[in-house]
Protein backbone atom coordinates (compact mmCIF):
# COMPACT_ATOMS: atom_id res chain seq x y z
CA UNK A 1 0.00 0.00 0.00
CA UNK A 2 2.93 2.53 0.65
CA UNK A 3 4.23 2.06 -2.69
CA UNK A 4 0.92 2.47 -4.46
CA UNK A 5 0.80 5.83 -2.05
CA UNK A 6 4.09 7.25 -3.22
CA UNK A 7 5.96 6.14 0.27
CA UNK A 8 8.63 4.06 0.88
CA UNK A 9 7.52 0.06 1.36
CA UNK A 10 7.89 -1.09 4.90
CA UNK A 11 11.86 -1.96 6.05
CA UNK A 12 12.53 -5.96 5.06
CA UNK A 13 14.97 -7.73 7.70
CA UNK A 14 16.82 -10.80 6.34
CA UNK A 15 19.49 -12.59 8.21
CA UNK A 16 22.95 -12.77 6.53
CA UNK A 17 25.68 -14.24 8.06
CA UNK A 18 28.86 -11.81 9.65
CA UNK A 19 31.56 -12.86 11.78
CA UNK A 20 31.08 -10.60 14.59
CA UNK A 21 27.51 -11.49 14.84
CA UNK A 22 26.66 -15.54 13.22
CA UNK A 23 23.20 -14.18 12.17
CA UNK A 24 23.53 -10.48 11.91
CA UNK A 25 20.49 -8.53 10.34
CA UNK A 26 20.72 -6.72 7.15
CA UNK A 27 17.93 -3.88 6.81
CA UNK A 28 17.08 -2.98 3.57
CA UNK A 29 14.89 0.46 3.33
CA UNK A 30 14.13 0.13 -0.42
CA UNK A 31 13.27 -2.94 -2.12
CA UNK A 32 11.55 -3.35 -5.94
CA UNK A 33 8.56 -4.31 -5.53
CA UNK A 34 5.41 -4.68 -7.51
CA UNK A 35 1.99 -3.05 -7.39
CA UNK A 36 -0.64 -5.60 -5.35
CA UNK A 37 -3.43 -6.78 -6.88
CA UNK A 38 -6.40 -8.28 -4.83
CA UNK A 39 -7.02 -10.91 -7.36
CA UNK A 40 -3.45 -12.14 -7.57
CA UNK A 41 -2.53 -15.59 -5.08
CA UNK A 42 -0.39 -17.96 -5.87
CA UNK A 43 -2.87 -20.63 -6.40
CA UNK A 44 -1.51 -24.15 -4.46
CA UNK A 45 -2.16 -27.56 -6.22
CA UNK A 46 -1.33 -30.98 -5.16
CA UNK A 47 2.37 -30.08 -5.23
CA UNK A 48 1.11 -27.66 -2.06
CA UNK A 49 3.36 -24.62 -0.79
CA UNK A 50 6.49 -25.12 0.40
CA UNK A 51 6.71 -22.06 2.38
CA UNK A 52 4.40 -23.14 5.13
CA UNK A 53 7.23 -25.96 5.95
CA UNK A 54 9.41 -25.14 8.31
CA UNK A 55 13.49 -26.87 8.75
CA UNK A 56 14.26 -29.52 10.43
CA UNK A 57 17.68 -28.66 10.82
CA UNK A 58 18.67 -26.70 14.11
CA UNK A 59 21.68 -24.65 14.67
CA UNK A 60 24.65 -26.80 14.88
CA UNK A 61 27.46 -26.50 16.84
CA UNK A 62 31.11 -27.89 16.37
CA UNK A 63 32.77 -29.96 19.13
CA UNK A 64 36.12 -28.22 19.30
CA UNK A 65 38.37 -27.74 22.01
CA UNK A 66 39.87 -24.04 21.10
CA UNK A 67 42.05 -22.34 23.04
CA UNK A 68 40.73 -19.04 25.09
CA UNK A 69 41.97 -15.67 26.22
CA UNK A 70 42.21 -15.65 29.86
CA UNK A 71 40.68 -12.12 30.62
CA UNK A 72 42.70 -11.72 34.00
CA UNK A 73 45.94 -11.83 31.79
CA UNK A 74 48.24 -9.51 29.66
CA UNK A 75 45.05 -9.15 26.09
CA UNK A 76 47.72 -7.86 24.09
CA UNK A 77 48.23 -9.30 20.78
CA UNK A 78 49.94 -8.45 17.42
CA UNK A 79 46.57 -9.07 15.51
CA UNK A 80 42.99 -9.23 16.80
CA UNK A 81 40.44 -10.26 13.96
CA UNK A 82 36.81 -9.85 14.63
CA UNK A 83 34.97 -13.07 13.17
CA UNK A 84 35.19 -16.43 12.92
CA UNK A 85 33.71 -16.78 9.46
CA UNK A 86 35.79 -18.62 6.46
CA UNK A 87 37.64 -14.92 6.03
CA UNK A 88 38.21 -14.77 9.51
CA UNK A 89 39.86 -17.69 10.07
CA UNK A 90 41.55 -18.46 6.94
CA UNK A 91 43.50 -15.20 7.70
CA UNK A 92 43.96 -16.17 11.25
CA UNK A 93 45.33 -19.68 10.28
CA UNK A 94 48.04 -18.35 7.81
CA UNK A 95 49.26 -14.95 9.59
CA UNK A 96 49.68 -17.51 13.25
CA UNK A 97 52.05 -19.29 10.85
CA UNK A 98 54.44 -17.05 11.54
CA UNK A 99 54.73 -16.93 15.28
CA UNK A 100 52.27 -13.40 15.43
CA UNK A 101 50.32 -13.40 17.80
CA UNK A 102 46.62 -13.39 16.50
CA UNK A 103 43.02 -13.05 19.11
CA UNK A 104 39.89 -13.77 16.89
CA UNK A 105 36.96 -12.73 18.60
CA UNK A 106 33.35 -13.77 17.66
CA UNK A 107 29.89 -14.13 19.97
CA UNK A 108 29.45 -18.00 18.51
CA UNK A 109 32.87 -18.95 17.29
CA UNK A 110 32.17 -22.52 16.76
CA UNK A 111 28.67 -22.08 15.65
CA UNK A 112 28.13 -23.81 11.74
CA UNK A 113 28.55 -21.31 9.41
CA UNK A 114 24.59 -20.74 7.60
CA UNK A 115 24.97 -20.38 4.05
CA UNK A 116 26.10 -23.02 1.31
CA UNK A 117 28.78 -22.47 -0.62
CA UNK A 118 29.22 -23.79 -4.21
CA UNK A 119 32.84 -23.10 -5.91
CA UNK A 120 34.70 -24.34 -9.16
CA UNK A 121 36.54 -27.84 -8.30
CA UNK A 122 39.84 -25.94 -10.06
CA UNK A 123 39.64 -23.06 -7.58
CA UNK A 124 39.89 -24.76 -4.39
CA UNK A 125 42.43 -27.50 -6.06
CA UNK A 126 44.54 -24.55 -6.14
CA UNK A 127 44.03 -23.83 -2.49
CA UNK A 128 44.77 -27.15 -1.30
CA UNK A 129 40.85 -27.44 -0.15
CA UNK A 130 39.76 -30.17 -2.84
CA UNK A 131 39.07 -32.12 0.58
CA UNK A 132 36.83 -29.45 1.51
CA UNK A 133 34.37 -30.56 -0.68
CA UNK A 134 31.62 -32.69 0.01
CA UNK A 135 29.90 -33.08 -3.73
CA UNK A 136 31.36 -32.62 -6.90
CA UNK A 137 29.60 -32.58 -10.31
CA UNK A 138 31.69 -32.72 -13.67
CA UNK A 139 29.47 -30.91 -15.39
CA UNK A 140 27.24 -27.37 -14.66
CA UNK A 141 24.70 -26.36 -16.83
CA UNK A 142 22.88 -22.72 -17.82
CA UNK A 143 19.26 -22.90 -19.62
CA UNK A 144 19.30 -19.69 -21.93
CA UNK A 145 15.11 -20.16 -22.57
CA UNK A 146 13.34 -23.97 -23.05
CA UNK A 147 14.62 -24.58 -26.41
CA UNK A 148 18.58 -23.74 -25.01
CA UNK A 149 21.20 -25.39 -22.88
CA UNK A 150 25.09 -24.35 -22.31
CA UNK A 151 26.92 -27.64 -21.01
CA UNK A 152 30.09 -25.99 -19.65
CA UNK A 153 32.98 -28.38 -18.77
CA UNK A 154 34.04 -27.06 -15.76
CA UNK A 155 33.63 -29.22 -12.63
CA UNK A 156 31.20 -27.74 -9.77
CA UNK A 157 31.31 -28.41 -5.77
CA UNK A 158 29.76 -27.87 -2.82
CA UNK A 159 31.66 -26.77 0.16
CA UNK A 160 31.33 -29.04 3.07
CA UNK A 161 31.24 -26.02 5.73
CA UNK A 162 31.90 -28.51 8.51
CA UNK A 163 35.04 -29.97 6.93
CA UNK A 164 35.77 -26.27 5.70
CA UNK A 165 35.90 -25.29 9.18
CA UNK A 166 37.19 -28.00 11.28
CA UNK A 167 40.61 -27.48 9.07
CA UNK A 168 40.59 -23.58 9.38
CA UNK A 169 40.11 -24.12 13.55
CA UNK A 170 42.69 -27.22 13.65
CA UNK A 171 45.68 -24.48 11.88
CA UNK A 172 44.72 -22.13 14.46
CA UNK A 173 44.60 -24.31 17.38
CA UNK A 174 48.23 -25.25 16.57
CA UNK A 175 49.43 -22.16 15.76
CA UNK A 176 48.35 -20.60 19.09
CA UNK A 177 45.59 -18.74 18.13
CA UNK A 178 43.30 -17.57 20.77
CA UNK A 179 39.74 -17.37 21.08
CA UNK A 180 37.14 -14.67 22.75
CA UNK A 181 33.47 -15.39 22.84
CA UNK A 182 32.13 -12.08 22.66
CA UNK A 183 30.67 -9.38 20.19
CA UNK A 184 32.95 -6.24 19.43
CA UNK A 185 31.32 -2.85 20.51
CA UNK A 186 33.88 -0.68 19.80
CA UNK A 187 36.91 -0.10 18.02
CA UNK A 188 39.82 2.77 19.26
CA UNK A 189 42.94 3.36 17.83
CA UNK A 190 46.18 5.38 19.53
CA UNK A 191 49.27 6.10 17.35
CA UNK A 192 50.64 2.88 17.78
CA UNK A 193 48.14 0.22 19.19
CA UNK A 194 44.32 0.03 18.80
CA UNK A 195 41.95 -1.25 21.20
CA UNK A 196 38.70 -3.15 20.95
CA UNK A 197 35.55 -2.73 23.85
CA UNK A 198 33.60 -6.39 23.93
CA UNK A 199 30.35 -6.98 25.24
CA UNK A 200 31.74 -8.62 28.17
CA UNK A 201 33.44 -5.66 29.12
CA UNK A 202 36.79 -6.91 27.97
CA UNK A 203 38.81 -4.75 26.18
CA UNK A 204 41.80 -6.55 23.94
CA UNK A 205 44.43 -4.84 22.70
CA UNK A 206 47.12 -5.25 19.15
CA UNK A 207 49.12 -3.69 16.97
CA UNK A 208 46.71 -4.26 14.41
CA UNK A 209 42.65 -5.16 13.83
CA UNK A 210 40.93 -7.15 11.11
CA UNK A 211 37.33 -6.45 10.44
CA UNK A 212 36.33 -9.82 8.66
CA UNK A 213 32.57 -9.25 10.28
CA UNK A 214 30.79 -9.15 7.17
CA UNK A 215 28.38 -7.03 4.82
CA UNK A 216 27.03 -5.67 7.86
CA UNK A 217 30.18 -4.29 9.53
CA UNK A 218 30.54 -0.68 11.45
CA UNK A 219 34.06 -0.97 12.21
CA UNK A 220 35.19 -0.53 8.28
CA UNK A 221 34.54 3.62 6.74
CA UNK A 222 33.64 4.61 3.48
CA UNK A 223 34.08 8.13 2.46
CA UNK A 224 31.67 7.77 -0.90
CA UNK A 225 27.68 6.58 -1.05
CA UNK A 226 27.57 2.83 -0.81
CA UNK A 227 25.30 2.53 -4.07
CA UNK A 228 25.43 -1.06 -4.06
CA UNK A 229 23.47 -3.97 -6.23
CA UNK A 230 22.46 -6.50 -4.08
CA UNK A 231 21.55 -10.11 -4.99
CA UNK A 232 18.70 -11.58 -2.98
CA UNK A 233 17.78 -15.26 -2.95
CA UNK A 234 15.67 -18.15 -1.44
CA UNK A 235 17.26 -21.44 -1.20
CA UNK A 236 16.50 -24.91 0.50
CA UNK A 237 17.75 -28.02 0.75
CA UNK A 238 14.99 -30.27 0.59
CA UNK A 239 13.71 -34.12 0.21
CA UNK A 240 11.31 -34.56 -2.49
CA UNK A 241 9.69 -36.90 -3.66
CA UNK A 242 11.32 -36.54 -7.33
CA UNK A 243 12.89 -34.22 -9.48
CA UNK A 244 13.68 -33.69 -13.35
CA UNK A 245 17.63 -33.04 -13.06
CA UNK A 246 20.13 -35.05 -14.26
CA UNK A 247 22.50 -36.05 -11.35
CA UNK A 248 25.83 -35.59 -12.81
CA UNK A 249 24.96 -31.82 -13.44
CA UNK A 250 24.92 -29.06 -11.25
CA UNK A 251 22.38 -26.28 -12.68
CA UNK A 252 24.72 -22.70 -12.34
CA UNK A 253 21.60 -21.15 -14.17
CA UNK A 254 18.13 -21.36 -15.55
CA UNK A 255 16.51 -18.99 -16.82
CA UNK A 256 13.80 -20.56 -18.24
CA UNK A 257 10.02 -18.85 -17.52
CA UNK A 258 7.59 -21.02 -19.10
CA UNK A 259 6.21 -21.82 -15.18
CA UNK A 260 4.88 -18.37 -15.26
CA UNK A 261 2.42 -18.98 -18.19
CA UNK A 262 -0.62 -19.14 -15.61
CA UNK A 263 0.46 -16.43 -13.82
CA UNK A 264 0.82 -12.99 -16.13
CA UNK A 265 1.29 -10.96 -13.64
CA UNK A 266 4.45 -12.58 -12.35
CA UNK A 267 5.36 -13.20 -15.56
CA UNK A 268 5.56 -9.34 -16.47
CA UNK A 269 7.37 -8.75 -12.98
CA UNK A 270 9.64 -11.77 -14.31
CA UNK A 271 10.33 -9.97 -17.71
CA UNK A 272 11.66 -6.95 -16.57
CA UNK A 273 13.10 -7.75 -13.11
CA UNK A 274 14.56 -11.70 -13.68
CA UNK A 275 15.37 -14.05 -11.50
CA UNK A 276 16.62 -17.52 -12.46
CA UNK A 277 17.02 -21.20 -10.48
CA UNK A 278 19.81 -22.64 -9.45
CA UNK A 279 20.01 -26.10 -8.42
CA UNK A 280 22.22 -28.98 -7.28
CA UNK A 281 21.10 -32.36 -7.12
CA UNK A 282 22.50 -34.61 -4.47
CA UNK A 283 20.39 -37.61 -5.24
CA UNK A 284 16.88 -38.41 -6.85
CA UNK A 285 15.08 -37.22 -3.42
CA UNK A 286 17.49 -34.78 -1.81
CA UNK A 287 17.89 -31.30 -3.64
CA UNK A 288 19.23 -28.03 -3.13
CA UNK A 289 17.12 -25.19 -5.03
CA UNK A 290 17.55 -21.72 -5.04
CA UNK A 291 15.73 -18.95 -6.38
CA UNK A 292 17.95 -16.04 -7.49
CA UNK A 293 18.12 -12.49 -8.42
CA UNK A 294 21.34 -12.00 -9.79
CA UNK A 295 21.36 -8.04 -9.08
CA UNK A 296 19.18 -5.83 -9.08
CA UNK A 297 19.38 -1.94 -7.23
CA UNK A 298 16.64 -1.29 -5.49
CA UNK A 299 16.97 -4.92 -4.35
CA UNK A 300 14.03 -7.49 -5.73
CA UNK A 301 11.17 -8.02 -3.01
CA UNK A 302 12.53 -11.01 -1.09
CA UNK A 303 8.21 -12.11 -1.14
CA UNK A 304 8.40 -11.57 -5.02
CA UNK A 305 11.32 -14.15 -5.11
CA UNK A 306 9.68 -16.77 -2.52
CA UNK A 307 6.22 -16.39 -5.25
CA UNK A 308 8.66 -17.02 -8.62
CA UNK A 309 9.97 -20.50 -6.54
CA UNK A 310 6.80 -21.43 -5.94
CA UNK A 311 5.60 -21.05 -9.62
CA UNK A 312 8.55 -22.72 -10.95
CA UNK A 313 8.55 -25.74 -8.65
CA UNK A 314 4.80 -26.57 -8.83
CA UNK A 315 5.37 -26.22 -13.02
CA UNK A 316 8.31 -28.96 -12.76
CA UNK A 317 5.93 -31.15 -10.71
CA UNK A 318 8.57 -30.78 -7.76
CA UNK A 319 6.89 -31.55 -4.59
CA UNK A 320 8.49 -30.88 -1.56
CA UNK A 321 8.25 -33.34 1.51
CA UNK A 322 10.78 -31.79 3.49
CA UNK A 323 12.88 -28.96 4.35
CA UNK A 324 16.05 -29.51 6.04
CA UNK A 325 17.52 -26.32 5.84
CA UNK A 326 17.10 -22.88 3.98
CA UNK A 327 18.85 -20.08 3.43
CA UNK A 328 17.72 -16.15 2.93
CA UNK A 329 20.72 -14.79 0.91
CA UNK A 330 21.36 -11.13 0.50
CA UNK A 331 24.84 -10.14 -0.85
CA UNK A 332 25.64 -6.61 -1.49
CA UNK A 333 28.11 -6.22 -5.17
CA UNK A 334 29.64 -3.53 -6.59
CA UNK A 335 29.54 0.20 -4.69
CA UNK A 336 32.79 2.10 -3.69
CA UNK A 337 35.68 0.01 -2.06
CA UNK A 338 36.19 1.25 1.93
CA UNK A 339 38.29 4.32 2.50
CA UNK A 340 41.77 3.59 1.73
CA UNK A 341 43.79 3.55 3.84
CA UNK A 342 42.46 3.41 7.64
CA UNK A 343 43.74 1.91 10.96
CA UNK A 344 41.22 -0.91 10.21
CA UNK A 345 41.87 -3.76 7.63
CA UNK A 346 38.71 -5.72 6.06
CA UNK A 347 38.67 -9.04 4.35
CA UNK A 348 36.14 -10.59 2.99
CA UNK A 349 32.46 -9.14 2.66
CA UNK A 350 33.60 -5.62 4.28
CA UNK A 351 36.23 -5.37 2.33
CA UNK A 352 34.78 -5.19 -1.12
CA UNK A 353 35.89 -8.61 -2.44
CA UNK A 354 32.70 -9.52 -3.49
CA UNK A 355 32.53 -10.35 -7.17
CA UNK A 356 30.60 -7.40 -8.53
CA UNK A 357 28.89 -9.22 -11.74
CA UNK A 358 28.23 -12.52 -10.06
CA UNK A 359 28.14 -12.45 -6.51
CA UNK A 360 31.26 -14.62 -5.94
CA UNK A 361 33.67 -14.52 -3.37
CA UNK A 362 34.45 -17.54 -0.86
CA UNK A 363 37.19 -18.97 -3.12
CA UNK A 364 38.78 -15.42 -3.70
CA UNK A 365 38.85 -14.87 -0.37
CA UNK A 366 39.98 -17.94 1.05
CA UNK A 367 43.02 -17.00 -1.69
CA UNK A 368 43.82 -13.34 -0.95
CA UNK A 369 44.08 -14.27 2.62
CA UNK A 370 47.80 -16.24 2.31
CA UNK A 371 48.71 -12.91 0.56
CA UNK A 372 47.36 -10.30 3.49
CA UNK A 373 49.00 -12.47 5.75
CA UNK A 374 52.36 -12.60 4.53
CA UNK A 375 52.39 -8.63 4.18
CA UNK A 376 50.95 -8.52 7.82
CA UNK A 377 53.91 -10.62 8.54
CA UNK A 378 56.39 -8.75 6.79
CA UNK A 379 55.28 -5.02 8.18
CA UNK A 380 54.86 -6.49 12.19
CA UNK A 381 58.06 -9.03 12.06
CA UNK A 382 60.34 -6.72 10.57
CA UNK A 383 63.37 -5.14 12.77
CA UNK A 384 61.43 -1.58 11.49
CA UNK A 385 58.50 -3.04 13.05
CA UNK A 386 55.52 -1.01 10.75
CA UNK A 387 52.46 0.07 12.73
CA UNK A 388 50.16 2.06 12.70
CA UNK A 389 48.44 4.41 9.77
CA UNK A 390 51.46 3.33 8.27
CA UNK A 391 50.67 -0.21 8.78
CA UNK A 392 47.32 0.17 7.77
CA UNK A 393 48.75 2.16 4.50
CA UNK A 394 51.02 -0.84 3.52
CA UNK A 395 48.65 -3.73 3.77
CA UNK A 396 45.36 -0.97 2.17
CA UNK A 397 47.46 -1.09 -0.91
CA UNK A 398 48.42 -4.92 -0.63
CA UNK A 399 44.81 -5.94 -0.43
CA UNK A 400 43.70 -3.47 -3.57
CA UNK A 401 46.81 -2.63 -5.58
CA UNK A 402 45.99 -0.30 -8.22
CA UNK A 403 45.70 -3.01 -10.84
CA UNK A 404 42.96 -5.06 -8.91
CA UNK A 405 40.87 -1.82 -8.44
CA UNK A 406 40.86 -1.08 -12.05
CA UNK A 407 40.11 -4.45 -12.40
CA UNK A 408 36.95 -4.01 -10.15
CA UNK A 409 35.54 -1.15 -11.86
CA UNK A 410 35.41 -3.22 -14.84
CA UNK A 411 33.21 -6.09 -13.15
CA UNK A 412 31.50 -3.06 -11.47
CA UNK A 413 30.54 -2.13 -14.85
CA UNK A 414 29.81 -5.90 -15.50
CA UNK A 415 27.21 -4.92 -12.77
CA UNK A 416 25.62 -1.67 -14.19
CA UNK A 417 25.23 -3.46 -17.46
CA UNK A 418 23.37 -6.16 -15.87
CA UNK A 419 21.08 -3.98 -14.22
CA UNK A 420 19.72 -2.27 -17.44
CA UNK A 421 18.67 -5.80 -18.76
CA UNK A 422 15.82 -7.60 -19.06
CA UNK A 423 15.03 -11.20 -19.01
CA UNK A 424 15.28 -11.57 -22.93
CA UNK A 425 18.91 -8.88 -22.42
CA UNK A 426 19.88 -10.97 -19.95
CA UNK A 427 19.33 -14.55 -22.12
CA UNK A 428 21.35 -13.09 -24.83
CA UNK A 429 23.77 -11.63 -22.69
CA UNK A 430 24.54 -15.32 -20.91
CA UNK A 431 23.64 -17.19 -24.49
CA UNK A 432 26.96 -15.43 -25.68
CA UNK A 433 29.05 -14.90 -23.21
CA UNK A 434 29.28 -18.81 -22.58
CA UNK A 435 30.34 -19.05 -26.23
CA UNK A 436 33.34 -17.71 -25.42
CA UNK A 437 36.46 -19.03 -25.03
CA UNK A 438 37.05 -20.83 -22.04
CA UNK A 439 39.78 -18.93 -20.56
CA UNK A 440 38.13 -15.62 -20.75
CA UNK A 441 34.28 -17.20 -18.94
CA UNK A 442 35.88 -18.92 -16.73
CA UNK A 443 38.81 -16.13 -15.89
CA UNK A 444 35.88 -13.93 -15.55
CA UNK A 445 34.08 -15.76 -13.08
CA UNK A 446 36.70 -16.59 -10.93
CA UNK A 447 38.15 -12.62 -10.91
CA UNK A 448 41.67 -13.57 -12.31
CA UNK A 449 41.54 -11.60 -15.80
CA UNK A 450 44.00 -8.58 -16.60
CA UNK A 451 42.98 -5.47 -17.41
CA UNK A 452 44.18 -6.50 -21.02
CA UNK A 453 42.47 -9.74 -20.98
CA UNK A 454 39.00 -7.94 -19.51
CA UNK A 455 39.10 -5.60 -23.37
CA UNK A 456 39.95 -8.49 -25.26
CA UNK A 457 36.79 -10.55 -23.74
CA UNK A 458 34.75 -7.38 -24.41
CA UNK A 459 35.42 -7.59 -28.10
CA UNK A 460 35.35 -11.11 -28.49
CA UNK A 461 31.64 -10.75 -26.63
CA UNK A 462 30.19 -8.16 -28.71
CA UNK A 463 31.35 -10.55 -31.98
CA UNK A 464 29.47 -13.49 -30.54
CA UNK A 465 26.79 -11.31 -29.49
CA UNK A 466 23.65 -11.35 -31.34
CA UNK A 467 21.90 -8.47 -33.13
CA UNK A 468 19.34 -7.49 -30.58
CA UNK A 469 22.29 -8.48 -27.76
CA UNK A 470 24.42 -6.07 -29.71
CA UNK A 471 21.79 -3.46 -30.16
CA UNK A 472 21.44 -3.52 -26.37
CA UNK A 473 25.04 -3.59 -25.95
CA UNK A 474 24.97 -0.05 -27.99
CA UNK A 475 22.07 1.66 -26.42
CA UNK A 476 22.37 0.21 -22.57
CA UNK A 477 26.00 0.73 -22.09
CA UNK A 478 26.98 4.15 -22.29
CA UNK A 479 26.35 5.53 -19.42
CA UNK A 480 27.86 2.08 -17.00
CA UNK A 481 30.58 3.15 -19.67
CA UNK A 482 31.67 6.21 -18.80
CA UNK A 483 31.08 5.80 -14.79
CA UNK A 484 34.04 3.47 -15.20
CA UNK A 485 35.79 5.44 -17.08
CA UNK A 486 35.31 8.32 -14.62
CA UNK A 487 36.27 5.98 -11.59
CA UNK A 488 39.24 4.81 -13.50
CA UNK A 489 40.37 8.53 -14.01
CA UNK A 490 40.16 8.91 -10.88
CA UNK A 491 41.96 5.79 -9.92
CA UNK A 492 45.18 7.18 -11.42
CA UNK A 493 45.15 10.75 -9.79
Amino acid sequence: MGTLLGLPPPPILITSQTSNSSFAPLLLPNTQTTPRKKHHKIHCSKFGNFLDLKPISKPESLDFDLSWVDPSGRCRFDVIIIGTGPAGLRLAERVSRYGIKVCCVDPSPLSMWPNNYGVWVDEFESLGLEDCLDKTWPVACVSINDHKTKYLDRPYGRVSRKELKMKLLEGCLSNGVKFHQAKVWKVEHQEFESFVECSDGNELKACLIVDASGFASSFTEYDKPRNHGYQIAHGILAEVDCHPFDLDKMVLMDWRDSHLGSEPYIRASNSRFPTFLYVMPFDSNLIFLEETSLVSRPVLSYKEVKKRMVARLRHLGIRVKTIIEDEKCLIPMGGPLPRIPQRVVPIGGSSGLVHPSTGYMVARTLAIAPVLADAIAECLGSTRMIRGMPLGHRLWNELWPFERRCVREYYSFGMETLLKLDLKGTRSFFDAFFDLDPHYWQGFLSSRLSIRELAMLSLSLFGHASNPSRFDIVTKCPVPLVKMMGSLALETI
